[in-house]
């Protein structure tokens, strides 16, 4: 797994880290963590998500995309157990 080292941060961003990491119960490392997934996880903005992308304008599935809609197995709504 690869480290990341950050420098030069201010100490009220470095105080604000510690607080939220404490008021989750998280180590200030995890909590970095956790902030940096989320905020990169997003789409960038003026990329399309994956469904905006499947989807076009028109509201039609994009040509060179085939989707599957069919369930495989019909699904019970309800089975007697004995136990």
């Amino acid at each position: 797994m690869a480290q990341l080292l950050v420098r030069r941060i201010e100490e009220s961003l470095v105080r604000k880290l510690k607080r939220r990491a404490s008021a989750r119960g998280v180590s200030v490392e995890e909590e970095h963590r956790l902030i940096l997934k989320e905020a990169l996880s997003k789409p960038e903005k003026g990329k399309p998500s994956l469904i905006e992308f499947l989807i076009s304008n028109a509201g039609t599935v994009h040509p060179e995309i085939e989707i599957q809609t069919r369930r495989s197995r019909k699904l019970e709504t309800h089975r007697e157990v004995k136990l």
